[in-house]
């Protein structure tokens, strides 16, 4: 009790003891934790001016091990504190971005050496078009003048879990930091979505209730990480905050729902352990009634005790696991082995959530992680259940009687039937995989194995090779102007235009990312391969678009690279070739090729 004590009523640190965080050249990305001082509002009443001053006077002290996250608290605002001082980097204009995308209000204020103070809000109590620029976490535009010292003060309350990870990013580095993130999360949302409709069809083909509720299990974890990431709020209802934090409590108890749904089916609960079904009953029914609670109550009152819930269905879903390998289930043990990925990734965020964990990368992202390792290990087990009953058939067909024996071959021409559907399945899953959705040309991660390929048989026989990349002119425009179900039609459009004109040259063509696409043309000399990009260039402006009664005029910059007889390239190389000229032929004007010089 005297330790804790002393902890209560420590002197602050003074502002001049937190250092300030000072931006050299170079510099492009800088996390802020070690710059930054707080303090608690309890009531929430103070003001930017006190605040300023309590700064001045050392008021603020360090974050506790540098960690922005306190989970769950009963203050009704922090506040934070930071010095920033340019000292030689030539970029001026910064974004704040505070990685954490449920905080309810934030105001940010800046407090120059003229005393001039701007103030910025965001949050998602605000509509979305609140932020700087679209992105899932809230974000600022902030001036930082070189050799000035700005002073930067953050306000944030939300009744949600308090975390609070400040850094600073040039436009560049924000945009690659983005473009990585989007890739991971479109990587584990593409897992989630051939993994629904893999099971979508063993379902329908089967009428195996696991798959459905497989499915449930799915659609639930990836509605709980799309409103957690704030996608949710940026792309379904970004004018709604009501609507945006009503989500995430109903998400979370229809995937609580779901969870345990799925166990008791996939280890048959209800034949071989009532007692555990009826456990797993009583958390879906508790889950049923917060759901409609959550209606009304306090955003506070609903998140946090199903967050802390998540403890206990972990347990329980554990030992309903091990009491199911105890009785000699098989299937059970690859369900284990699966069901603890997702359900330490689980643990890991709602401990970060609950204040018990540092946010790291492990345990910020370990619910994707665990989630996706998880629902791919389970597929697995649900084959391999389906491998256990086949045996089960089997046995039953050696033993029954003559009488029973016809039922039994037909059930068995049944399940042949569906093993056939199942891979049927399974090539049309990996057929998907290699196309772009909406043009349905390879996609990129196919394209690269692809080229890869034709680089290394070109070097080897001596054969020349072309490379395309083509980018629509004024996409943006036409996404504004017309709507971007127009844009889609022109990506359309342009992909089927493409593979008419080369098909007979043998050619590749993939969807390089956004409006860009890529052409491999092999055994192409570089005079060919002129003609052909030429030839591509006038059909794609040949004649407009139509879509919705209306006519868009399209045409396309195209960047070309020939690679020699002999020479050798790898395909980060060919492709910064062709980008090069790309470049060069939009910056010439757009709505024309230019060949990129042999180096």
């Amino acid at each position: 009790m005297i330790v804790l004590g002393l902890l209560c009523f420590s002197a602050p640190v003074r502002a001049d003891d937190i250092p300030r965080a000072e931006l050299e050249a170079g510099l492009t990305h800088l996390p802020l934790s070690p710059y930054v001082g707080y303090r608690t509002d309890p009531d929430g009443r103070a003001d930017a001016t006190t605040l300023f001053q309590l700064a001045a006077q050392g008021g603020f002290q360090r974050l506790p091990k540098g960690d922005a996250t306190f989970g769950f608290r009963d203050e009704q605002a922090f506040w934070f504190h930071s010095r920033l001082f340019n000292e030689s980097n030539t970029e001026q204009r910064w974004l704040l971005v505070l990685q954490y995308p449920l905080l309810d209000n934030i105001d940010v204020y800046l407090r120059y050496p003229d005393g001039r103070v701007d103030h910025l809000a965001s949050g998602d109590m605000l509509p979305f078009t609140s932020r700087a620029i679209r992105f899932r976490q809230p974000n600022f535009w902030v001036d930082l003048p070189q050799r000035t010292e700005v002073e930067l003060l953050v306000r944030a309350s939300s009744k949600s879990s308090m975390q609070a990870p400040l850094a600073l990013y040039t436009f560049s580095a924000f945009a690659e930091m983005e473009r990585d993130a989007q890739l991971g999360i479109g990587l584990y949302d593409g897992i989630l979505f051939a993994l629904f409709f893999y099971n979508l069809v063993l379902w329908i083909s089967l009428r195996d209730s696991s798959h459905f509720w497989y499915m449930c299990h799915i659609s639930g974890f990836g509605l709980v990480l799309f409103c957690l990431n704030g996608l949710a709020f940026e792309y379904l209802w970004p004018n709604q905050p009501k609507l945006a934090n009503l989500a995430i409590p109903l998400s979370m108890c229809f995937s609580q729902m779901a969870m345990h749904q799925f166990a008791r089916v996939f280890l048959e609960l209800k034949e071989r352990w009532p007692l555990g079904d009826w456990i797993s009953r009583g958390f879906i029914y508790c889950y049923a009634i917060a759901a409609v609670a959550s209606l009304w109550v306090d955003y506070r009152v609903a998140v946090q005790p199903l967050t802390y819930s998540v403890f206990p269905g972990v347990l329980i879903v554990l030992y309903q696991a091990f009491h199911a390998i105890r009785n000699g289930y098989r299937p059970a043990r690859l369900f284990l082995v699966a069901w603890a990925m997702l359900l330490l990734g689980t643990a890991m965020y709602a401990s970060v959530s609950a204040g018990l964990v540092s946010k790291v990368f492990v345990t910020e992202y370990g619910i994707q992680v665990g989630s996706a390792m998880e629902m791919i290990l389970l597929s697995f087990a649900l084959a391999y259940r389906y491998a256990n009953l086949r045996t089960e058939n089997e046995r039953v067909v050696r033993e029954a009687n003559e009488q029973l024996e016809r039922n039994v071959s037909r059930r068995t021409a049944e399940l042949s039937s569906a093993l056939e559907q199942l891979a049927d399945a399974n090539a049309r899953l990996r057929e998907s995989n290699r196309r772009d959705v909406l043009t349905g040309v390879f996609n990129r991660r196919h394209f690269r194995e692809v080229f890869e390929h034709l680089l290394h048989q070109a070097a080897e026989t001596r054969q020349p090779m072309g490379v395309l990349l083509i980018d629509l002119d004024h996409f943006k425009k036409v996404n504004d102007t017309f709507g971007h179900l127009a844009g889609d039609e022109c990506l359309r459009v342009l992909s089927q235009r493409l593979q008419t004109e080369v098909a007979a040259d043998n050619a590749v063509v993939a969807r390089f990312g956004g409006e860009e696409f890529v052409v491999v043309l092999p055994s192409a000399t570089a005079a060919r391969v002129q003609e052909i990009a030429e030839r591509l260039r006038r059909r794609i402006g040949s004649e407009p678009v139509r879509y919705g009664g209306k006519e868009i005029v399209i045409t396309a910059s195209i960047g070309t690279f020939s690679i020699p007889l002999g020479f050798s390239f790898n395909p980060d190389d060919a492709l910064h070739q062709a980008d090069d000229a790309l470049y060069v032929a939009k910056n010439n004007g757009r709505n024309r090729v230019h060949a990129a010089n042999k180096s």
